[in-house]
């Protein structure tokens, strides 16, 4: 099939590509350098498409889409539904956009209402401004308040048409999913299992060659990586399933990669406690003295807003190392103090 290629950004190129009986992944441009496209996937059900993910609400990501999809012989008016894994704009946005004119039904998981709320009632992002205060990353602050003030009003949040609540499933033409709630990148995370065709539609929640943020939602989660790691065993349970993801190339094992993400999480979770040893006392201190990236970046060589991603996933690494007993936290005007816990007592 076009995906199994050996070079690492083919994936990028833009068309649609027959990736299971009947499924096709579609990429779709992103407006940052970063991640530079996300994957759709069209699902054909016998009389038109259900769609997993969207897109972002962008001309050039809509009108790549109806190019797509006129390659494999359909239309927009063919979409019977999207079925969004989490509220993200690149996965989330075009569906609603697309809503508007073809009336086609948006799913999206029920953990996604309180982010949600706040997306469309446009408060101000003063729940991430407490979490980066609890994080003592206090100098971040104003300049975080200040870019989402620059990026304007978002228009392209509504609520969907159907809340998907808990492991449930969805029946189409000849086609069982299953869903599975899988918060962590975000509360409302969710993926798809075709146990029949043996895939995943794993949103950002398993990706091949990058970690998915953890940590820093407009409605932050108390233990959020905590979460993501039950979402990572939740998923691990299941039948080895192809690993259909947002970002990236299609790959052969999802078990091999949530193995990899699981293994990537203990050493940075050793990494972080021995920032602390090391003295650091809040995440954005602990953030400053770890790598990041696959080329171990400094901490001040992120952008602003890598730099809050990471002080945001140090904070959830640290919050799990109390759990287990190995840190203690106290809060001390506002900011969560971390210090290595004593031996216990012979």
């Amino acid at each position: 099939m076009a995906d199994e290629q050996d070079d690492r950004h083919a994936w990028l190129e833009p068309g649609a590509f027959e990736v299971a009986p009947g499924v096709h992944r579609i990429p779709l441009p992103l407006p940052m350098d970063g991640l530079r496209a996300v994957n759709v996937y069209a699902v054909e059900t016998g009389g038109g498409l259900v769609m997993i993910d969207s897109g972002w609400a962008l001309d050039v990501a809509e009108k790549q889409l109806e190019r797509a999809l006129g390659a494999i012989g359909f239309e927009f008016g063919d979409i019977q539904r999207f079925l969004v894994t989490h509220i993200h704009r690149d996965h989330y946005t075009l569906a609603i956009q697309l809503r508007r004119v073809y009336g086609t039904k948006v799913a999206l998981g029920i953990g996604e209402q309180p982010s949600l709320e706040r997306a469309m009632t446009r408060r101000p992002p003063d729940g991430q401004a407490r979490q980066m205060v609890r994080w003592g990353a206090e100098p971040l602050v104003k300049q975080w308040i200040e870019s989402v003030g620059e990026r304007g009003v978002i228009d392209h949040y509504e609520e969907p048409d159907e809340w998907l609540d808990g492991i449930t499933t969805i029946e189409f033409g000849d086609r069982t999913l299953t869903v599975l709630p899988t918060p962590g990148h975000t509360q409302g995370h969710v993926v798809f299992v075709d146990e029949q065709a043996r895939t995943l539609f794993a949103g950002d929640h398993v990706l091949p060659h990058i970690t998915p943020s953890i940590g820093f939602q407009p409605e932050p989660a108390k233990l959020p990586l905590a979460d993501y790691l039950e979402s990572l065993r939740l998923v691990r349970s299941y039948p080895d399933l192809r690993l259909l993801p947002a970002h990236g190339p299609v790959a052969p094992s999802t078990h091999a990669r949530v193995d990899e993400l699981l293994a990537h999480h203990e050493e940075r979770l050793a990494e972080t406690l021995a920032a602390v040893r090391d003295g650091a006392g809040t995440a954005f201190e602990a953030a400053g003295r770890l790598g990041w990236t696959r080329r171990r970046r400094r901490y001040d060589e992120l952008d602003l807003f890598n730099q809050t991603l990471a002080a945001g996933e140090t904070a959830a690494h640290l919050d799990v190392l109390v759990l287990r007993g190995e840190l203690s936290s106290t809060m001390v005007d506002g900011v969560a103090e971390y210090a290595v816990t004593p031996p216990s007592a012979p």
